[in-house]
């Protein structure tokens, strides 16, 4: 859920209903593991307080888009290594077209956790169209070589 560890065993998310729902989750396989969950409502006593567990919150998913990002260049290289040595068929698509549904999920679950608005969102964002269109100019040369048929 991307909650940022305060100390062993102490997290804290955002206060927000999908966060809580996930909170809920968790609750529920602790238990169910015979392990006990407190949750608690709580509040950062001053504005610096609050300013570093954003800052500690968005530097995390700042770590998870700069990976989002790695990925999104290995499929940008999969897809120029397939266009390279000719691989135009129709289980190569398929592969590729769940690989660019697994970036989509992925961005959407990164988003949603990115709350504060880390600096690589924009720049992912760019970058999964980007995919998206490669993609697309992959599958016109299957089709063209009679590989998507």
């Amino acid at each position: 859920m991307g909650a940022v560890s305060l100390q062993q065993a102490t997290w804290a998310v955002p206060s927000r209903g999908d966060f809580a729902e996930v909170v809920s989750k968790v609750v529920g396989l602790v238990e169910a593991a015979g392990g006990e969950a407190l949750v608690f409502n709580a509040a950062p006593r001053d504005e610096l307080g609050e300013a570093r567990l954003e800052a500690l919150f968005t530097e995390l998913r700042e770590e998870e888009w700069q990976e989002f990002l790695a990925e999104c260049g290995k499929f940008d290289a999969e897809i120029s290594k397939e266009i390279r040595i000719r691989k135009f068929t129709a289980p190569e698509l398929d592969e590729e077209e769940q690989n660019l549904e697994r970036l989509r999920r992925w961005f959407r679950e990164l988003r949603r956790r990115d709350v504060f608005g880390a600096r690589s969102q924009t720049e992912a964002e760019r970058r999964v169209k980007e995919c998206e269109v490669r993609l697309e100019e992959f599958a016109a040369r299957v089709y063209e070589h009679g590989g998507g048929a």
